[in-house]
């Protein structure tokens, strides 16, 4: 059998289907069948959604599914919180504190670059491209300084 999802309306028609099925004489097993369904499923919406009417079963279903998002929106803002948490007695003010704390982050609470980032205030591109370093006396180390202004 394929698998699809029944609307709310067809749930309760078939539930309503077999109960009439039931009371003229036919076995559970064989009403069920008769709807095209399993008797696992037949029992898990009887136990659901079981003497409710279509509208009222179309509101739980709506409902559940704004319960998920909601759930989801929490979650990921606790995840936020607890990144800030991490980074609060850091002073981020330059990208090179921010690309720390980052990595301080992404290590301790197991989260991507891409959260991290996100959350800090850090652009992914400044955190993946490190910085060529100076020498003491600010000479260049023999690489060559890359001037910004692009020539198309």
């Amino acid at each position: 059998m394929t698998r699809r999802a029944h609307s709310a309306a067809e749930i309760v028609a078939k539930l309503r289907l077999v109960d009439e099925l039931n009371l003229q004489g036919r076995a559970v097993g064989k009403a069920v069948q008769a709807i095209g369904v399993t008797e696992v499923t037949y029992y898990r919406w009887k136990r659901m959604y079981g003497g409710l009417e279509y509208e009222v079963v179309e509101w739980l279903r709506e409902l559940e599914a704004e319960n998920a998002r909601l759930r989801r929106a929490v979650s990921d803002l606790t995840l936020d919180k607890l990144i800030l948490i991490e980074a609060a007695n850091e002073r981020l003010f330059s990208p090179e504190l921010r690309r720390a704390c980052v990595e301080n982050v992404t290590t301790a609470l197991g989260v991507s670059e891409r959260r991290a980032c996100r959350v800090l205030g850090q652009h992914r591109s400044t955190q993946r491209k490190r910085p060529r370093s100076l020498d003491g006396a600010g000479r260049d180390n023999g690489h060559r300084q890359h001037s910004i202004v692009r020539h198309c």
